[in-house]
């Protein structure tokens, strides 16, 4: 007991000092970032391992994808729970449990006797995990002025960024070196460090009234949302017409509708839904989900594109993911900055829309992407994220009363762990449902194991890949241009606003663009015309003909069809139109339906099912029509430029 008494008091001298330290606040972020290390390396450390896990513990893929699944789901449905903890209770001594509670379940993991054991410890590490993530933000604001929260928040961003991209080869090497359990332990020293930093370095909470927790509101919540999560993570399996995966979502929705009307009646609630009358709260966290569905979605498919498309080797694909995040953690600190200075919506806005150009260009190249180009694009695509993140997560919390930091933290967090949930299974589900699509409108009806089917020709399996590929891409293209509008119809805080509770008040702004100069407002119109051009020609114009070619097959031609070595013989029609194309485009893998009108023929050119040009055939001569997206596309840039 004298020990206790003595430690307290030495504590509490340390702190008394160290108060007054004019570096406090830098090393109070630094105690944080360690907790976001240690958190964002385990989110894609494991990924590595999941072959290694399945042999060792000889069970099923569908088990062991539990270590992965059971954590994110758990991170996803505490979060709430502990930001609105950390209010009642003190944001720094749920911080540091959570140092605690995330070691704690390290350990477990690396002792797991079997698959079961190990996910139920992933379940306990991942309680850690989130009470680190809901109180990081939240500790970070109230130790930085407003002047200088998006730079903090933005230099959280970017360690967090390098500690995903280093996960993946930390995780290799440690589980080459010395077996799969290393990855778990690395944890350890971390959050022994991360422990006494937090003891010693991190503000002591102002003692608070009791306040009743909410716990029947967190029940509800967790079931609610809980099932919808496994609903999507399991419809890909067992299909979207299952018995199970409609009861889910009935229960889902049932358990979410009682939530709300829980919390409306409640005093102290889970959640505060008031918070979401702000609209720079709401539009928010909606475009922070939205921002992180397109870059887990990307990281999700990428993978398979480089591999399978591009045909490069697997150590070659890891490496081509890494200047993304590593692109994000340079642009973080210093967006985080401007936006102290200028403002976050416009710099918000400017990052998707960055996003949404990057995700135009690999729509537009599609497989004809060199190695440079796509080094080009991840660097691109994470400049855009890394722009636009620490600048939207700092508006939200500049809205926030003081009182419920913890609680707009664990929503923060929780929006962008529903992003990660959503943009690898909708995204995924999407893929698999067009791949499946194509090849059976080709002839190969309920094919399985597509990559390795040999009975299925290699360039219908990249056809049928890069239809479900590209229009993931439009998808997000689109997704992103939604994020871009949200970020720009709301109200930015007033630089310099220290008071939370004043900040409350800021309502949307009535201008669309209003606040942007005349350069960023073409931008922003020029990206509009151009998503809306896609889908233009997703739907082909609705002439009727077009339609029924654009959602089926059309008649394939390619180089080896028009050297009569393969498939039906092309007409002439057909090949005036292939040699036309080839000639100017440098690209002969594309599908070409034709339709003769009596004294001359169009020929429609397909490229992954979408029209990319229209051509009109008279008299053995070809002319073209200026409607497919290429032309579009050339036409707004020449526009743009002149």
């Amino acid at each position: 007991m004298n020990a206790n008494i003595y430690l307290s008091r030495a504590r509490a001298q340390w702190r008394a000092r160290f108060s007054s330290h004019p570096g406090r606040k830098w090393f109070i972020l630094w105690t944080v970032l360690l907790g976001a290390t240690m958190s964002a390396l385990d989110v894609s450390i494991v990924s590595v391992a999941m072959p290694t896990l399945k042999r060792g513990f000889n069970v099923s893929m569908g088990l062991i994808e539990w270590v992965a699944v059971a954590y994110m789901l758990a991170l996803t449905i505490f979060l709430p729970l502990f930001g609105r903890l950390a209010d009642i209770y003190g944001k720094s001594k749920l911080y540091n449990i959570g140092f605690v509670v995330f070691s704690a379940g390290s350990l477990l993991c690396g002792l797991a006797p079997s698959a079961e054991f190990l996910i139920g410890a992933r379940v306990l590490q991942a309680m850690g995990a989130g009470l680190l993530q809901a109180n990081s933000v939240a500790i970070i604001t109230q130790a930085f002025p407003a002047t200088e929260r998006g730079k903090a928040i933005g230099i959280q961003g970017a360690v967090q960024a390098v500690a995903m991209a280093v996960a993946p080869f930390l995780g290799g090497i440690l589980i080459t070196a010395v077996g799969w359990r290393a990855i778990f332990y690395v944890n350890i020293p971390i959050g022994m460090l991360g422990m006494v930093a937090a003891l010693l370095i991190l503000p002591a909470d102002a003692k608070k009234q009791h306040v009743r927790v909410d716990y029947l509101g967190a029940a509800l919540f967790a079931a609610g949302l809980g099932s919808l999560l496994l609903a999507l993570n399991e419809a890909v399996k067992l299909g979207w017409e299952s018995h199970t995966i409609l009861a889910y979502f009935v229960c889902g929705v049932i358990m979410l509708a009682l939530f709300v009307v829980t919390e409306l009646k409640e005093k102290e609630p889970l959640i505060d839904l008031r918070l979401f009358k702000n609209s720079t709260f709401l539009l928010g966290n909606i475009s922070g989900m939205l921002s992180y569905y397109v870059l887990f979605a990307l990281m999700f498919l990428m993978p398979f594109y480089l591999e399978r498309v591009r045909s490069y080797s697997v150590a070659l694909t890891g490496v081509l993911l890494m200047p993304l995040l590593l692109a994000m953690a340079v642009a973080a600190p210093v967006a985080g900055r401007i936006a102290d200075r200028y403002g976050s919506r416009i710099i918000s806005t400017v990052g998707m829309l960055i996003s949404a150009l990057a995700c135009l260009w690999l729509f537009y190249r599609g497989e004809s992407a060199n190695l440079s180009g796509i080094v080009g694009l991840m660097i691109f695509f994470g400049l855009g994220l890394g722009i636009f993140i620490p600048s939207n997560n700092s508006a939200i919390m500049g809205v926030a009363p003081v009182d419920k930091l913890g609680m707009a933290g664990g929503l923060l967090n929780m929006t962008r762990s529903l992003g990660l949930i959503f943009g690898v299974n909708i995204s995924g589900l999407v893929f698999t449902s067009l791949e499946h699509g194509y090849l059976a409108a080709n002839g190969f009806p309920n094919a399985s194991r597509i990559f390795s089917n040999s009975n299925i020709p290699m360039t219908l399996k990249d056809n049928a890949f890069m239809h479900g590929f590209m229009t993931v891409v439009l998808i997000l293209l689109a997704v992103n241009m939604v994020a871009a509008v949200l970020s720009a119809t709301r109200k930015s805080c007033a630089v310099g606003v220290v008071d939370h509770d004043m900040t409350c008040a800021i309502v949307v702004s009535s201008g669309f663009f209003g606040g942007f100069n005349q350069q960023t407002t073409g931008m922003a119109i020029l990206v509009l015309i151009l998503l809306l051009a896609g889908y233009v020609e997703s739907f082909s114009f609705t002439r009727p003909r077009i339609w029924s070619t654009a959602t089926t097959a059309p008649t394939a031609i390619s180089s080896t069809v028009a050297a009569g070595r393969n498939g039906p013989a092309p007409t002439d029609t057909q090949r005036l139109a292939l040699d036309y194309y080839a000639r100017k485009f440098n690209d002969r893998d594309v599908s070409i339906d034709t339709e003769n009108l009596g004294n001359h023929a169009e020929a429609d050119v397909y490229k992954y099912g979408f029209l990319v040009k229209r051509l009109d055939i008279s008299g053995g001569k070809v002319s073209e029509e200026k409607t497919g997206i290429r032309d579009f596309i050339i036409d707004q840039l020449l526009f743009a430029v002149n």
